[in-house]
């Protein structure tokens, strides 16, 4: 086996939004850079999240030294535990990334007994042998965001992370300038960089702007009450609805149980600044009445801190605590990736039926986590990486990217716009990369809180139900007959209104019926499977033929007289069997009638004796019975 030196592979993150994780081999050390999930498309119908396929790495779970954890958002850290029910490996992050992430690791039960959680600062430097794994700090929507940096005898791989540059930023929010300047003097092999912003021209506006924005907002809508959709792990947002909502006299409320524990989590690491006790501040959500509404603020997120589908349930009157009305202003402090504007377009449309008006920060200001244009060419010109690999986004903002590195001096070669499963490898003679020993890496869709991929077969029954209905077909056969014995009974749900098409109703039942029988006359090896298979083709290719629609077929056959011929023999023990068993019960009975008699006799009074009639009336019925039951036999 050949000893693979250097090699990049992305399993996600790649002309996509979200799902980023990279792999990144030395000397056949596998190191995990990142590992987090997306939100499903609006056509993964009941998709939950997608995470990363696993597979290659399960099989070469031997050679996987870590992963290592950029931030703490869902884009990086939401896959985690399902790699980890796979793959027991250490885990590398900052403090409150970690503490963000065990959240996540604690869901599930099979991870109870996990603790390899390693705490890293920007300063530390983790040694592999001869590899070393140093960070520096980077300027995200979340504190104590960091890159990475393997430093490898073959020259060092930076991987950026989600990034902007402000200038405004500070404490954990700051990039460490100096750092990003040692890391570009010292040569860097190959940059993975985050491009998902660079597609829109402009520069995105500082936080204090934003934060500026918000407080506004709140002060000109103060006889309102403001309900703030955010996601759950965006706490620079919510330090400043905290700090407009002090400053204009609000109470503020939480809904969703993802975002309570972000913000518990970020109190208790000090990661969120409260200007006066909780308590003052906060109120259940369940004391929502107690509050006037215009001194009222509800922090909204939904299941693993997604805010519009939570919203769009608000907005529909099925939230168990709020419901719209008239009188309030909806601020989405978020910007819902592309994906999601159908959904956002539709809840707002659901919004203002209600009543309510919509404010949202990206109609108001060019604001992202990630970085511009000018940020990215900044970036690269820190870093001077001799190959650039763009990740964190979908193609056509790769493309951007590509213009963009060619302009600070990436020569076109050195550029890799990359798929999940393309495998970089690098010859250290050549000095070079190239793509070679790609695989394929799907998706692993994970329907509700369980870990299984839902797979594309399933997903295209649910698109066929959703959009053509189902098709219920039963019917009743005898195989010795060949023939079916029972009109088969046709049922539908979501493909035509049955009393308008009682004719075609009719005629599938028709279609039914001859194709069971032509399988039954010319087989001779009768599978079940085969029957309801070719019931099921005839019947969808009728549908088509007659309505240019396909629903789901369901076929269902029942059988009659299946192999049931009687055993003489066995039918006359059990009938001999049955009259020895009555004749014994009636010799039992007549012998403790004769008993008891005699035993009254020495101590009961001749007053209470049974009587000679009794015993008569006593004996005819259980003759009556022992004819009924020879009669049953």
């Amino acid at each position: 086996m050949v000893k693979t030196a250097l090699s990049i592979i992305p399993f996600g993150g790649v002309r996509e939004n979200g799902k980023n994780m990279y792999a990144v081999t030395v000397n056949d050390e596998i190191y995990i850079l990142d590992a987090g999930l997306k939100y499903p498309e609006t056509d993964l119908l009941g998709v939950d999240v997608v995470v990363p396929d696993f597979n290659y790495l399960v099989d070469h779970a031997d050679q996987v030294v870590g992963v290592f954890l950029t931030h703490g958002h869902a884009d990086a850290i939401g896959a985690l535990p399902y790699l980890l029910e796979a793959l027991r490996v250490p885990v590398f992050g900052t403090e409150f990334t970690l503490a963000l992430a065990k959240q996540q690791v604690s869901r599930r039960p099979s991870l109870s007994d996990f603790d390899d959680y390693n705490v890293i600062t920007p300063d530390s430097i983790v040694e592999f042998g001869k590899t070393k794994v140093s960070f520096f700090s980077t300027t995200h929507s979340i504190p104590e965001s960091v890159g990475i940096v393997l430093e490898t005898e073959y020259g060092q791989i930076v991987y950026t992370g989600d990034f902007k540059f402000d200038n405004t930023a500070k404490g954990p929010y700051k990039t460490d300038y100096s750092r990003l300047t040692r890391i570009g003097q010292r040569g860097v092999l190959a940059l993975l960089a985050d491009v998902n912003g660079v597609e829109t021209p402009g520069e995105s506006v500082s936080e204090s702007a934003i934060d500026e924005f918000v407080f506004q907002t709140f002060r000109e809508n103060s006889n309102r009450r403001i309900i703030v959709a955010t996601v759950a792990s965006n706490v620079q947002r919510i330090q400043e609805v905290i700090n407009s909502a002090y400053q204009t006299g609000r109470k503020i409320s939480i809904s969703g149980n993802d975002l309570e524990q972000v913000v518990k989590t970020a109190l208790d690491s000090k990661r969120l600044n409260l200007p006066t006790s909780y308590n003052k501040l906060f109120t259940n959500i369940k004391n929502l009445k107690s509050v006037e509404p215009n001194k009222l603020v509800i922090l909204e997120t939904g299941k693993m801190g997604e805010p519009i589908r939570d919203l769009q349930r608000m907005a529909k009157g099925d939230d168990r605590y709020v419901s719209f009305n008239e009188n309030d202003l909806i601020f989405v402090a978020t910007t819902p990736s592309i994906s999601s504007e159908s959904i956002m377009a539709k809840t707002r449309d659901l919004i203002f039926r209600r009543g309510a008006n919509v404010v949202s920060i990206k109609d108001n200001l060019r604001s992202s986590g990630h970085a511009s244009q000018n940020d990215l060419q900044f970036m690269l010109n820190f870093i001077k990486p001799d190959y650039f690999f763009p990740v964190s986004g979908e193609y056509r903002v790769f493309s951007v990217a590509d213009f963009l590195a060619q302009e600070v001096g990436i020569k076109k070669n050195h550029i890799f716009l990359s798929m999940k499963g393309d495998q970089y490898k690098f010859d250290p003679e050549n000095k070079k990369f190239t793509l070679e020993d790609s695989f394929e890496v799907d998706d692993t869709m994970i329907d509700g809180s369980g870990n299984t991929d839902v797979g594309n077969i399933v997903l295209r029954d649910r698109k066929m139900l959703s959009e053509d209905g189902v098709v219920i077909a039963a019917a009743t056969i005898d195989r010795k007959k060949k023939k079916v014995v029972a009109a088969p009974r046709i049922t539908t749900r979501g493909f035509i209104f049955v009393k308008t098409n009682r004719e075609l109703i009719h005629e599938s039942a028709k279609v039914m019926v001859d194709q069971i029988e032509l399988y039954l006359d010319n087989t001779d090896d009768f599978d079940w499977n085969d029957l309801k298979s070719g019931v099921k083709d005839a019947m969808s290719k009728f549908f088509y033929e007659q309505t240019k629609r396909r629903p789901v077929v369901m076929p269902v056959v029942m059988e009659v007289n299946q192999n049931r011929r009687p055993n003489s023999k066995k039918k006359t023990e059990n009938n001999q069997n049955q009259k020895k068993q009555v004749a014994e019960e009636q010799s039992k009975t007549r012998n403790n009638q004769n008993r008891r008699p005699r035993q009254r006799v020495k101590s009961t009074p001749r007053s209470i004796r049974p009587k000679k009639e009794t015993i008569e009336k006593i004996n005819a019925k259980l003759a009556e019975k022992q004819q009924n039951i020879e009669e049953h036999v």
